[in-house]
């Protein structure tokens, strides 16, 4: 079962940002060791090991699943919520050991630039990922070019300095139609919460919207077309994990090198997360759902 505690990392010792962690710890026999020194249980039993992510509903849900996999296997797993350069920077220096949660190449391209070098780069866990502005379907405008006052000439944003966000700003430049407009900057639970107002009211909105997200499973809507390409194309989700942790977690490197998962994996957890589900809750339903995709991320492990 997870247990709750805070948790602070010291690469952000004094600021003011207050980090959630969720350790884990498995009641089971079941931990694992694809090696043939020792016992594997032993080997992997209360090893500690630090996922860090960023609290977007995608990085929620796969870094749930994936923790509770490795808690599965034995791992004492802390699942720590970051802001999004500092999750970065802790994986570099060492201070988280791992995350599910790099979209690139255009999301993440200057976290990327800034700390890529010093981590090693796993590869996709989710491809097909996208970002873009969204509306309802209901609004008469298909293009990013054609907008004119709809919204209040207001685009409804997520966190400051968020890579959608700074796609968003560059829109404004690159579309003249979009002078005079404006990115309102707030949360993605804040973002969410006004479009599923706008949407039952059949109010105009346009929000900074990236796939896969549940909101498309819930709301008809569509992403408005991006001619100037401010946006960038398709993106991936990345596993990104801290120097040497193959050498000290060979399980636990096997397992995020091998998570890979679809948009609709994704979003099963992410909507049952939205309509109220406990976020460990779904996680544990989508593993116990998915054995076949879980045995390929942990085969060789006993």
């Amino acid at each position: 079962m997870f247990k709750r505690n805070w948790k602070r990392l010291g690469i952000i010792a004094g600021l003011s940002l207050s980090l959630f962690a969720a350790g884990c710890s498995s009641d089971d026999d079941t931990s694992s060791n694809n090696s043939t020194d020792g016992d594997s249980s032993a080997a992997v039993e209360d090893q500690e090991i630090n996922l860090a992510y960023v609290t977007w509903d995608t990085e929620i849900a796969s870094t749930n699943v994936i923790g509770k996999v490795l808690e599965d296997l034995g791992y004492d797993v802390t699942l720590t919520a970051l802001d999004n350069s500092i999750m970065w920077e802790a994986v570099a220096n060492g201070e988280a050991d791992a995350m599910v949660a790099a979209w690139l190449p255009a999301t993440h391209k200057s976290q990327f630039a800034d700390y890529g070098d010093q981590m090693e780069q796993l590869g996709p866990n989710l491809e097909g990922a996208k970002i873009g502005l969204v509306v309802p379907s209901y609004m008469d405008v298909d293009s990013i070019a054609d907008l004119a006052d709809e919204a209040d000439m207001k685009i409804t944003g997520i966190e400051p300095g968020s890579g959608v966000v700074t796609s968003a700003e560059q829109a404004l430049e690159d579309y003249e139609n979009l002078a005079d407009w404006e990115v309102v900057t707030s949360s993605s639970g804040a973002m969410a919460t006004a479009l599923g107002e706008a949407f039952d009211n059949e109010e105009e909105i346009i929000v900074t919207g990236w796939s896969p997200h549940w909101k498309f499973a819930k709301y008809d809507l569509k992403y408005l077309e991006d001619p100037n390409g401010s946006f960038g194309g398709a993106e991936t989700i990345e596993t990104m994990v801290r120097e040497g942790l193959k050498d000290d977690m060979p399980e636990a490197y096997q397992v995020l090198d091998n998570f890979y998962w679809s948009p609709e994996d994704i979003e099963s957890v992410m909507l049952d997360i939205s309509e109220g589900m406990d976020e460990e809750e779904a996680a544990a339903k989508w593993i116990e759902e998915n054995p076949d995709k879980v045995a390929e991320w942990t085969e060789g492990i006993e």
